[in-house]
């Protein structure tokens, strides 16, 4: 009960705009052996926080540097108003990062010096991960009274995404991957928010210009 506690205590304790520098400390610097899952989007991580926090888990989801991320305010303020959502079958939304960092690059024989967007989202961490692992690893891990009650929390999660909102909130790219599970098989809807983000049409060719994902 106590770890469920702090976990839920997560978001009044953690800053909303995190800096990126934090980002790669808590992820190792976003280390191979620390991804969780990825999708066409970017890759998720486990971020351990600082023993200040509780050494608590959370999920940091890094976007592409070629994903369709609006700039400075606007990404701020969209990001802010999802966190604001909250529903039993949606994965919470906790903090960001959103931090132009120079990087130095090769471009026409040349090095230079640009301006690049470290872009994240963190939410809530999930122990048992992503559905596609469990669906694709071990198809004997899930019962079919368990399959029935998950495919009523996506149900459940879409009908909050679609009906329940100011405005319906189009997911695009509903897959296995984009449903994370907690202790107790409740299914949670995550990347929710980044048709908002991006824009319907810019996710919606992103994901199919996108090569090789499944």
């Amino acid at each position: 009960m106590a770890s469920l506690q702090s976990q839920e205590s997560l978001a009044s304790t953690l800053p909303t705009n995190l800096p990126a520098t934090f980002m790669k400390e808590i992820t190792t610097d976003f280390a191979s052996e620390r991804e969780l899952g990825r999708s066409v989007f970017g890759i998720v991580y486990k971020g351990v926080l600082p023993e200040t926090e509780g050494n608590r888990m959370i999920a940091v989801k890094r976007l592409a540097e070629n994903s369709p991320v609006p700039a400075g305010k606007t990404f701020e303020t969209e990001v802010t108003n999802l966190m604001a959502f909250k529903h039993r079958n949606v994965v919470e939304l906790v903090s960001f990062c959103h931090e132009a960092q120079k990087k130095v690059v090769q471009h026409s024989g040349r090095y230079v010096i640009v301006d690049v967007i470290e872009s994240c989202l963190c939410y809530k961490y999930l122990p048992k991960g992503s559905l596609d692992k469990h669906l694709y690893a071990d198809t004997t891990s899930i019962t079919w009274d368990t399959r029935l009650k998950i495919i009523k929390g996506i149900c459940q999660g879409l009908h909050f995404l679609h009906k329940e909102l100011d405005g319906p909130l189009v997911h695009m790219n509903l897959v296995p991957s984009s449903i994370w599970l907690d202790d107790n098989w409740v299914p949670k809807i995550a990347d929710f928010g980044l048709s908002r983000l991006f824009g319907q049409e810019q996710t919606r060719m992103y994901t199919v210009n996108v090569k090789g994902y499944k």
